[in-house]
């Protein structure tokens, strides 16, 4: 969720904010989704469509930054960081999507569910790395003490956390899955909270931009 560096228009300023506001709501789904509280007042099946849910508002924001970068940006990494954000959602949206009808003890849980989670989590990576170096200047500095700066440090912490969580999810036959599904859980929550807090700081920018 990178935003382009570039001069931008009170229509961009809108879409800007809509894409904001659908984060928002994905990174909210994603933050309840592993929350051991969440799941037993909702319930297993109710708890895996949330987490589809979240990953199609995070399809649509994606969407619109990518477009909008597209229209107000000529720098590569920015178009590479908006367009491989993209595909990793892409990748969530299957990989929630078979988890409806695949559970953790299933054999076929690693290549229908984990794989897709595995390529989307790494995509998200790459993203948050390249738009962090565009902020930064490179990738080994410190961010800028800017509102830009603590949004692209926030999105790789979200991005670092959702690997974290993925490596957590993925299971080995007479593996111990209780200590696998708690750094997943803890890892995914993480991310969520970081993407939730960039987006709402991207939000009240443009909010106040716009005003």
């Amino acid at each position: 969720m990178a935003r382009s560096g570039v001069a931008r228009s009170r229509r961009s300023l809108t879409r800007q904010g809509w894409t904001a506001s659908l984060f928002v709501v994905g990174s909210t789904c994603f933050l309840l989704g592993p929350l051991p509280g969440f799941v037993d007042l909702v319930g297993t099946r109710v708890d895996a469509l949330v987490f589809f849910v979240g990953s199609l508002f995070f399809t649509s924001a994606a969407t619109l930054e990518w477009t909008l970068t597209r229209a107000t940006s000529r720098r590569a990494p920015e178009l590479w960081s908006s367009g491989v954000q993209l595909a990793g959602t892409v990748f969530f949206n299957v990989s929630t999507f078979r988890a409806l009808s695949t559970t953790w003890g299933d054999a076929d849980y690693d290549d229908v569910v984990w794989r897709p989670d595995a390529f989307g989590s790494v995509c998200f990576l790459v993203s948050g790395l390249l738009a962090y170096a565009v902020v930064a200047g490179r990738l080994l500095a410190l961010p800028p003490a800017t509102t830009d700066g603590t949004m692209a440090a926030l999105n790789l912490l979200g991005c670092l956390a959702f690997g974290a969580a993925a490596l957590g999810s993925y299971v080995v036959a007479g593996s111990d899955t209780a200590v696998r599904v708690g750094v997943a859980n803890a890892g995914t929550s993480l991310g969520a909270l970081a993407f939730l807090a960039a987006a709402v700081l991207l939000l009240r920018d443009d909010l106040t931009r716009a005003g």
